[in-house]
């Protein structure tokens, strides 16, 4: 199976372990192993709306409208649907790898005559070579290194989270923006250690351009001259004792911000820290991060005002879950992303992203689960004014 889909399932707590088990379509050519892969999933939701009619500036739902309050919309959920080609060969003693991936929605933006939008994303296009000796590179596009350990371990991974009230969009936000920045997938040059008795640490540089964006004007100067590229990491620890299993993990990231025709420009950096035990049936998770000019949601958007000086941002979540006797797994978290206002700010710029997540998740057949999600999501501006959507999705995902 795809490495990231892979991890997308077996890192998430919520990942039933016949799902973790299964592998792709492997097909024998050669010198090499080419191995077939994906999911595709789908989730009709309903959300109701509440709270102001005025829009929170960076808040993570919609508002209100004046004279409707509900919508629905059928979409994929946090993971897009997948289609994954991975080939792997062994030569001169060094595995290389490539991965070439691609994804598609079922439902295309709104407002699309017929379906016919045809906006599918192609999130991998890289090779790597190492040995278990010594390590592995890879170059190309990839999952961030910053914050993928987050996404990767939250529940709503399987499922919506927050942003299901986008009807015809490509995807639900899960967990992104309340409780973690999103990692985003990113061109990198990254190198990773061996597995040393469960530690394990990445370092890599990314394309300096991945700045969502802030009150900042950034002109084009910024899109065609940067002092550096980014900087990630992470190393974490992985751990099983009798029927005790689990992984703890840090990750920063660091980014020079161009913001105008002059080329002023500041430093915005993130770090975070997070880990997960596993016993009996019983899951709980707990993460948290911090930064400065990191925004919320997408690294960099809202995070510095139109002068350069930086927001102070952070969050986290904390997630419990319980595989019931049916081995259908039971879910409950609580995710906060929050953002520190600077002088002269609008009243109406977002201060809290949070929601609430239950979630249930049936293993039908062994490739096959069926999801059931209630979401409460708010969005709260530094004024009080708040934004507020209360879902429930019901679908199915799909690996192979």
């Amino acid at each position: 199976m795809n490495k990231n889909i892979k991890l997308a399932v077996a890192g998430a707590v919520l990942a039933l372990s016949a799902t973790a088990a299964n592998a792709g379509i492997v097909i024998p050519a050669g010198e090499w192993t080419l191995d077939v892969n994906g999911n595709v999933n789908a989730f009709a939701n309903w959300t109701k709306f509440s709270g102001s009619t005025s829009e929170v500036l960076g808040g993570i739902n919609g508002r209100r409208q004046t004279n409707e309050d509900t919508t629905q919309g059928i979409n994929t959920g946090l993971l897009p649907a997948w289609l994954g080609f991975t080939g792997k060969t062994r030569q001169n003693d060094i595995d290389v790898e490539f991965t070439i991936s691609m994804q598609p929605n079922v439902s295309d933006q709104s407002g699309a005559v017929h379906g016919d939008a045809k906006t599918p994303l192609n999130r991998q296009a890289y090779v790597s070579f190492g040995d278990k000796s010594w390590g592995s590179f890879k170059l190309g596009k990839d999952i961030g290194i910053f914050a993928s350990d987050a996404i990767l371990n939250d529940m709503t991974l399987l499922g919506v989270g927050a942003g299901a009230a986008n009807s015809g969009g490509a995807t639900t936000l899960g967990g992104i923006g309340t409780g973690y920045i999103y990692a985003g997938w990113k061109g990198q040059v990254a190198y990773t250690t061996p597995n040393m008795n469960g530690f394990q640490a990445t370092v890599g540089i990314v394309n300096p351009n991945q700045i969502a964006g802030s009150d900042a004007t950034q002109s084009a100067a910024r899109d065609q001259y940067q002092d550096r590229f980014g900087l990630e990491g992470k190393a974490s620890y992985s751990f099983a004792a009798n029927d005790v299993t689990g992984k703890v993990w840090v990750s920063g990231a660091s980014y020079d911000v161009t913001y105008n025709a002059a080329r002023n420009g500041y430093r915005a950096w993130a770090a975070d820290i997070g880990g997960n035990v596993n016993f009996n049936g019983f899951g709980l998770t707990g993460y948290y991060y911090a930064g400065e000019g990191a925004g919320t949601t997408l690294f960099g958007a809202q995070g510095a005002n139109a002068s350069g000086v930086k927001r102070d941002s952070n969050g986290g979540y904390v997630q419990a879950t319980y595989v019931l006797p049916t081995k259908t797994k039971l879910g409950l978290a609580y995710g906060i992303s929050s953002l520190d206002n600077v002088s002269g700010d609008d009243a109406l710029l977002v201060k809290d992203n949070d929601r609430y997540t239950l979630g249930l998740y049936h293993p039908l057949t062994k490739h096959l689960n069926l999801v059931a999600e209630y979401n409460d999501v708010r969005a709260e501006a530094q004024n009080g004014t708040e934004n507020k959507a209360r879902s429930g999705s019901l679908g199915a995902i799909l690996f192979f």
